[in-house]
């Protein structure tokens, strides 16, 4: 079930402040409220203080990053894929704070907040974080998994996900797969569709995650119907110049955008693939004036000039015989 935002930062802290919340409300509200320190119990374990660090907007870029065990591609954070909650940030400022932890370079570590940070540079925004010393790599991926929950993954993510689960060994096929991502055997190949395609070609559209099956498919068959040649061509075409493709669309809007985008493909997949010329079999003379053929494979085709009515209905009649 998605999660929305202050609900997920009321199930991360389940204690905050100096006030103790001690139900979802209060902690909600002391998230809101952008306490100087909430205590967090990780994962119901060791209760952890964190606290609250403003980063100037010039440096997010330089003194945060992302935990790299996210499973959010953080190349695909736009302002396309990040529209949802931009706006809001433009206008207000961030409204909750992200979760991290300190890195022993001094830099800080976003576990929950990847989408926020990405935002906030983008906006040009301070941004605001709840830092703790001490947190484990379990905990840090318990925290970032969590995280993921209100706003969900694209196919490709889910997909490199599900890639692991089975390279893991955890699952042994998709069958077995959708079980344990509680999810249609139809989403798992989709989802694994979309991890097997290169990220330039996804990072050709404005949103991977408004990518629904039928497109992830399509481009599917399109990427592998071609030769190893022919998608290294395919791949050095998208990613030639310093302008994404799906910029270089003149049209307004997530949807006819990415529609533009998958009809350049396909014509770019195309002229790539030469053309085989098929010779069409040409006719052959019977008797010369009055009776000529075409064969094709189980097909054959007679052209008859010159006959009398009789004569006519004579070759019908034998045809019809012979062919009962």
């Amino acid at each position: 079930m998605a999660i929305k935002t202050k609900d997920l930062n009321a199930r991360l802290f389940g204690k905050a402040d100096k006030r103790r919340a001690t139900n979802v409300t209060e902690a909600q509200t002391a998230a809101r409220d952008k306490a100087a320190v909430i205590e967090l119990a990780v994962a119901g374990e060791d209760t952890v203080a964190f606290e609250l660090v403003k980063i100037a907007a010039g440096e997010v870029e330089n003194k945060t990053r992302v935990f790299a065990e996210n499973a959010r591609e953080q190349a695909f954070l736009n302002e396309h894929a990040l529209a949802d909650i931009l706006s809001t940030l433009k206008d207000r400022g961030q409204q909750y704070p992200a979760v991290g932890r300190w890195l022993d370079d001094g830099d800080i570590e976003v576990l929950d907040g990847s989408r926020r940070r990405m935002s906030c540079i983008l906006a040009n925004k301070d941004f605001l974080v709840y830092v703790a010393k001490g947190i484990n790599g379990e905990h840090a991926k318990f925290l970032s998994d969590v995280a993921n929950a209100h706003k969900p993954l694209s196919l490709y993510e889910r997909g490199k996900e599900m890639q692991l689960l089975l390279t893991s060994g955890k699952v042994t096929d998709q069958k077995e797969l959708a079980k344990y991502c509680q999810c249609s055997e139809a989403l798992v190949s989709g989802a694994l569709k979309a991890a097997s395609l290169p990220m330039e070609l996804l990072m050709a559209y404005p949103s991977v995650g408004e990518l629904g099956r039928p497109t992830i498919v399509k481009l599917h068959r399109l990427y592998f119907g071609l030769d190893n040649e022919q998608q290294q061509r395919l791949v050095s075409k998208i990613t030639d110049g310093e302008t994404a493709m799906w910029k270089q669309i003149d049209a307004q809007g997530i949807t006819r955008i990415t529609r533009e985008v998958t009809m350049q493909l396909e014509q770019m997949s195309d002229a790539l693939q030469p053309k085989v010329e098929v010779e069409k079999p040409k006719a052959q003379e019977l008797i010369k004036g009055k009776a000529s053929f075409t064969r094709d494979g189980d097909k054959l085709q007679l052209r008859l000039k010159k006959l009398t009515e009789r004569q006519a209905d004579d070759i019908l009649a034998y045809l019809a015989d012979y062919l009962k």
